[in-house]
């Protein structure tokens, strides 16, 4: 079924566009939540909840991508749930060695200024890469791909992927201080 059509059921408000929603993407949402949470249970709970969420926000909203979308709903959702059990335990997904690569370069302010400012800042870099490199960053920090998985994706060999991704951070750690951004 085709985007615009599994859109146009949501706006008829029809339950039938989340089993499409399900059988087009869940896969995707799956992926993405089990790579953050590591837990078969969670990753259900939370593409359930993905389509909960769209569910009360379509309408009004009419997304231009639904995978984009539905990946950044389940997305937010999975790092919810993995703050939540984080500060209870210590354990999870590959989620924890992926923020941990990046601590040391990005600011955890709370202050929701400051972070429009730091999601304005990575934009603008993001955008400013090569887009093998803006690929290879985003699928370890967004979809929380292994170096292996990303390796396989890209073509590009496990070295070359840890060195990109290595002096990708570098890069970015430099953008932000330049910016005025310090960890």
């Amino acid at each position: 079924m085709k985007d615009s059509e599994i859109i146009a059921l949501y706006f008829a408000r029809d339950e039938q566009a989340i089993d499409e929603s399900d059988r087009k993407y869940g896969s995707l949402c799956r992926t993405i939540a089990d790579r953050i949470l590591d837990s078969a249970q969670d990753t259900e709970e939370c593409v359930s909840d993905t389509w909960l969420r769209a569910w009360n926000v379509i309408p009004p909203e009419r997304p231009h991508r639904l995978d984009a979308f539905f990946a950044k709903i389940t997305r937010n959702l999975a790092l919810d749930r993995w703050r939540s059990s984080h500060t209870k335990k210590k354990g999870g997904g590959s989620a924890d060695l992926c923020l941990s690569e990046l601590e040391s370069t990005l600011t955890s302010s709370a202050d929701p200024v400051d972070r429009i400012l730091l999601r304005d800042l990575l934009n603008r870099f993001l955008r400013e890469l090569k887009p093998d490199t803006r690929e290879i960053f985003l699928l370890r920090y967004w979809y929380f791909c292994t170096n292996a998985e990303i390796a396989g994706r890209t073509g590009k060999s496990l070295a070359a992927v840890k060195i990109s991704l290595h002096r990708t951070r570098e890069e970015l750690r430099k953008f932000l201080e330049k910016e005025g951004i310090t960890p």
